[in-house]
Order: C-alpha cells, then structure tokens, then sequence
C-alpha cells in the first residue's frame, strides 16, 4: 500500500465523502482516508490522477511523494513523513499555503460584503445585489459546486444543504443572508481544518523526535550515514546535544541522557559503558560510543511512533456513532425543512415566503459540523498528550475506555513492588547441600526470586552443580534431580509430600508473618531449608493509589501468586481496597473475569509474565520501558519503570471523554433550540448560521485545551 500526507482536509465529513469516492475508483476498494492523522492509504495500482482530482474537489492536495507501505511495515519512519522531493506535480506546498488562500478569499469576500451593506441605498439596487453575489461567489463556489454535484447524484451531506439553502435564500431575495451564509460557512470550515490541524501539529511534532543521521565509526572514519542504513553490531558517536540514533549500549564514555522522548521522563538518567540507551533519547554533556543493538526500524522509539500514528487513525466507538448519525440526520434535517416550509401554507394558510424562509434556516441549523467534530480533535489531543508523558494509548478506542474504568486490578511484583527481590533471612538445616541444590536448580533460570537465591549463593562463592533433569510444576515450583537424587524447591505447596516438624513450621509461619515470600528446599525426606525473599514496595505506589482513588476509580485491587500474609502486608502498606494472594497464572485470569462480570476493569502489569491477565481484562495496561513484548501485547503501555504517570493518564482519558459528551450537548443543544424558534418563527438566517457556526468553534476550541499541560501533576 502507498502512503500519502494530505492537507487541507476541511471536515471529516468532507473526508469520510472523499473515502467513498475514492473507494469507488478502479483497485479502490481498501483506499482509507483518515482524517485525524490526514494520511491517505492506497493501492499502488490506483489513478493518482482521479485521487488528486478528488482531493482537489474539497482542496485538499497531496503533500509529500508516495512513501511505499507494502504490508503496513511503517519502515518509513526514518523520515517521520515530513519529507519534499518536489515530485509531487507542483502540489508541495505547505498547509499554510492551503489555509492562506482561503482566508485570503473570505477576507476579499467580507470587505465587498461590507461594502454592499454600506453601499445598499445609496447605490442602484441592481449594483447592490451585484456586490452581494460577487462576495457570494468568493467565498461559497467550492461549496456551491460541490453541492450541486452532490444533489444531481441525490447524495444528500452538508454541502448540499448549503448549496440548497443558498438557492433559496437568493430565491426569496434575501441576498443579505445568502451572502453572509456563504461566507460563514467557509470560514467556519477554515476554523475547523485550523483546529484539527493544531492537534495534528501538536502529533507531528511528536513525530519529529526521530534523529534523522548518525555519526558512524568506520575503521576508525568518522562517517555521516542516513539512521535507515545502520545495522546491529555497528558503533556510533554521539556527541553532546546530539540525540542517540537507535537502542544500543554504551560502550565508551559518560554522560546523563534525557530519555524523555521514551519515558516522558524529564529528569536525565546517568549512562556509562555497559549500559544500554534508547533511540530518540538525547546525549547531554559527555562524549559517548554506543554499539547499535537494533535496527533503527526495530527500536522502541520506531515502534512507539508506529503505534502513536496508528492510534490517531482508529475510530471510537462515538466517533463511528456519531458518523453514523450525521449520515442519516442530514437527509432527515432536509425533510424537516421540507416539512417546515410546506405545512404551515398548506394546511394552516401560512404566508409562503416566510414558511420558505424558516425552511430555509432549518437547513443550515441542520448542518452536521459541530457534531461530526465533537470526537476526533479530542482523542488526537488526548493521545498527544498522553504520548508527551510517556503513555502510549494504541488508539482512541483505548483512550475511550481508560476514562470509562471503575476498577484497577494490579500486579504485585513488578508493578506495585519494585520486582527486585532479596534474601531477607535464611534458615539452612542441611547447610552445604541446601544450597549446592538450591543453585543447582535456580542457575539457569531467569526468574525473579532465583536471581535473588543466586546473588545470595555467589556471595558465598559456594560450587553448583549441574543439574540433571528439571521439571517446572505450575504454581508450586520445581521438581529437580541433581547428582542422582530427588529435589523439589518452591513454595510450600512443593513440599507436600514431606510431614514438617512442628518447630519448622512455626518459622515458616513466623516468616511468613514478617511478609517473606517463602522458597523451600527440600528431598524426599526432609526440608534442606528455607529462603525469605522480600520485594521493596516502590515509594509512588501508595500515592498512586490514593490519587487513583480520588480520581473516581472505585476500586484497586491486588493481584500475586505470594501467599496471604506477604499479599496482606503489600496491600496495607499501598492502600489497595482489595487483593488475592496464592494465585496461579490462570487464577488471575479467573478473578479477573469475575471482575469484569459488573466492572470496566484495566489491568496493569510488568507486561512479563501477566500476559493472559493483560489479555482478559477489558484493558490491558503494560510497564515496559520500552520492552517488546510490553509495547506488543497492551492496549496502553507506560515507557516508564513506575507508576507516576498512571493518575494522570487516566484524568486525561475522563478529561477526553468528557470533553466529547459536553461537545455533543452543544452541539445538539444549540440545534435543538434554533429548531425550536421554528415554531412562533422567530428563526431567521442570521441565527441559524451563527448556531451553527459558534457551535463548531466551541466544539473546537473546547477540544483543543485538552493539549494545555497543567502546572500541577498527580501522582
């Protein structure tokens, strides 16, 4: 598939008219136009020159080249799609360029407006009337032909109802209102392609984080390569202020580097050699040598502005309804009108030029602008910000639902604690064996509690055998044979086939009172001794979960698979107002569902081993700091290691939707009460056409604060 930029796009109306246009050219079918990001996607095979005829209908024009897509691969992003090679049959210019010509010709079309008024009496009637249609002509032709088009193909959208209402009000004489319709109609459609233009500006500005060249160390050359050709294994210099071209690790140098981009952390992270950095992030005050891990096109900063721009093209289910609504609504406004100016003459001796004249502003009141705007500028203003902190929601539908959520289920380790555990205290009956055993069967896995045993046993330079056969048993631990004989470690569930004696089982109780995760080791006899793991509770957790609460989330719940008494103490001490110790994998799915049975329920997790729990909740919610399967399977990923930037992602997302429901009341509202002024027939033109139009740009100024940072940030 080809990818093209569009500008000026006018209204997502007139966008979703050009989709189904386009739609029906030759290998059209899949052709999308997406309004929010204002990208058009096509088959390669397809008449460009139909498409830009199209385009121009509503003068919209391609941008930039085709940026070939073949499999929705996105490999384009080295360019961020802000590239000009002049190829594109002198339709480079920029939006401004666009915009510029239209509020040039309603601004030449409102002084002759002025002029005409100013003029009305004094001049001839007839040259009066002649400055009216010029200033009429100026500002409404695009409209006035697409309009007429539209109705000779009885498609029935907002330019046919301008076009519809123009004819008539010149009809009746009223040259006054015609004018002015045509005027405020256009400059109500340039208001709108402003609005949505600023939200996507604020997204492509986003976008621009992306470094376009590195410095590569070739042979001991200095060489400048584009960051497209840079491949695994390849070292790179990056200067101070320069921004670090794709994921790697430093292998020479010190510096602090501003991981913002990623994390939307602004505070600068110390990096030495050994350490790895992240593509986007940019290099403060040292000299650093990085070797590059990943190609450009695979790091996370790709990745993350892959996702970001794809999530701008996702409808909401609003947006789809609303859409929907426009389209039936338009030709149900048209035979209200029809109904309007009809009725009261025929049945009700009305005066006919005053019924037509209501009908006629029925017409314009009817015009489906404010409420086809009321989505798309706030989920894009949404994402932008969201994706400023260092939240990335993979589309509205996301953003949609985390502002609906009552209830936050948690995963313990990792997510809530900080997923660095520790021995805290050791009992060994059987010293030397128990931990021989102990490293024999953690030495090979990569699970959080057996780097702690292992750490504990390295410091005591103890020598691990090797094992000869490991079997994992879900939930309890492993069952392992070493040196020709059974062990099991695990939790206590592991040594059930063991008779524990009382004074054993009263420090397993002991410890267990004290919070320890427990891991036991034992033969077929006896147990060889025990580990108490404890996991530090990460210090924004309970503020997190005190703002969340405030934030009207009813409900937090802790999920583990550590047993009651640690789950009890974590909760206490974070303030969660419910949780489940002992689970298995499956049994998080379990309480999951039963949750989501009477709650919009998220969850949030490391994004390691909770996948099936991501999967299951109505959201999943991912901490990834930019870890592949993390970005991969959430809905919604945090860039961060913590949980900081959760309150306010969520206040955001209610923010967003709120800000849709009260730009639908609007929008409805003011219809509803010019329609009913129909009704003594105190509506005239002037009203009609400034509902209409002080209702969109309140729709999209109202949007467009959702994209102010506040001083004041939660959690």
């Amino acid at each position: 598939m080809n990818e093209y930029r569009i500008k000026g796009l006018s209204c997502g109306g007139c966008a979703l008219r050009m989709e189904e246009e386009i739609k029906q050219l030759e290998h059209g079918d899949d052709a999308k136009l997406s309004y929010n990001s204002g990208k058009l996607t096509v088959n390669p095979q397809i008449s460009m020159v139909e498409v830009r005829k199209i385009l121009k209908s509503d003068n919209a024009y391609i941008e930039s080249s085709a940026e070939s897509n073949t499999e929705h691969n996105h490999n384009h992003h080295d360019h961020d799609g802000h590239t000009h090679d002049g190829h594109d049959h002198g339709h480079d210019h920029s939006h401004e360029d666009g915009n510029g010509k239209m509020l040039k010709l309603l601004i030449t079309s409102g002084v002759v407006y002025v002029a005409a008024l100013l003029l009305d009496g004094v001049l001839d009637k007839q040259a009066v009337i002649i400055l009216y249609v010029l200033a009429t002509i100026i500002s409404g032709y695009t409209t006035f032909f697409r309009g007429l088009k539209n109705l000779f193909k009885l498609k029935f959208n907002i330019d046919t109802l301008m076009t519809i209402a123009l004819i008539g009000a010149v009809a009746i004489g009223e040259w006054k209102e015609a004018t002015l319709v045509a005027i405020l109609f256009g400059l109500n459609e340039l208001l709108e392609g402003y609005g949505m233009e600023k939200a996507r500006r604020s997204m492509e500005a986003l976008l621009q984080v992306a470094p376009k060249e590195a410095l590569k160390l070739d042979n001991g050359q200095e060489v400048i390569v584009p960051i497209s050709s840079l491949q695994v294994g390849d070292f790179v210099k990056i200067k101070p202020g320069e921004k670090i071209p794709s994921d790697g690790t430093v292998t020479d140098g010190k510096s602090s580097v501003n991981e913002a981009a990623i994390t939307g952390e602004s505070l600068p992270v110390e990096k030495e050699s050994g350490e790895p950095v992240f593509g986007g992030s940019i290099n403060n005050e040292g000299l650093l040598v990085v070797r590059i891990d990943k190609a450009y096109k695979d790091s996370s900063l790709a990745k993350i502005l892959h996702l970001v721009q794809e999530a701008q093209e996702t409808k909401t289910p609003t947006e789809l309804f609303i859409n929907k609504f426009a389209k039936y609504y338009t030709p149900l406004i048209m035979l209200v009108a029809a109904l309007v100016m009809l009725v009261p003459p025929l049945l009700f001796q009305g005066d006919w030029m005053t019924w037509l004249y209501q009908g006629l502003s029925v017409l314009i009141v009817g015009c489906p602008c404010a409420l086809i705007l009321s989505s798309p500028i706030a989920i894009v203003s949404g994402i932008t910000r969201n994706a400023r902190n260092g939240v990335l929601v993979k589309g509205g539908v996301f953003l949609e639902q985390l502002g609906k959520i009552d209830t936050l289920a948690f995963d313990k380790t990792g997510t809530l604690t900080k997923g660095e555990p520790h021995v805290a205290q050791l009992e060994a009956y059987e010293e030397e064996l128990f931990f021989q055993v102990a490293g024999a069967i953690e030495k090979s896995s990569s699970h959080p509690l057996a780097k702690a045993i292992m750490k504990e046993i390295d410091s005591r330079s103890i020598i691990v055998p090797e094992p000869d056969e490991i079997q994992t048993l879900t939930g309890r631990g492993i069952k392992a044979q070493v040196n020709g004989q059974t062990y099991w470690l695990g939790n206590e569930k592991s040594i059930a086939h063991i008779a524990v004696p009382s004074p054993i089982q009263s420090r397993i109780e002991q410890l267990k009172d004290e919070g320890l995760t427990l891991v036991l080791v034992a033969d077929e006899q006896q147990i060889l001794g025990m580990f108490g793991i404890a996991d530090e509770i990460r210090e924004e957790s309970r503020s997190v979960i005190a703002a969340l609460h405030k934030l009207g989330i009813t409900s937090t719940v802790m999920l583990t698979g550590d047993h009651q008494k640690t789950a009890a103490k974590v909760a206490s001490a974070v303030g969660v107002s419910e949780f489940y110790g002992s689970l298995l994998p499956e049994d998080k799915v379990k309480r999951i569902k039963e949750l989501s049975a009477n709650h919009k329920v998220a969850m949030i997790g490391d994004g390691i081993n909770d996948a099936p729990a991501l999967a299951s909740a109505q959201l999943g919610i991912a901490m990834g700091k930019g870890t592949d399967s993390a970005i991969e399977t959430a809905d919604i990923v945090l860039m961060q290691d913590h949980l900081g930037k959760l309150p306010e992602a969520v206040s955001i997302a209610k923010k967003v939707n709120r800000v849709i429901r009260f730009n639908i009341v609007v929008s409805l509202g003011l219809k509803v009460i010019a329609l009913l002024l129909t009704i003594p027939g105190w509506l005239t033109l002037w009203i009609a056409i400034l509902s209409d139009m002080g209702a969109t740009v309140f729709v999209t100024l109202v949007s467009l604060t959702l994209l102010i940072e506040g001083k004041k940030r939660l959690g």
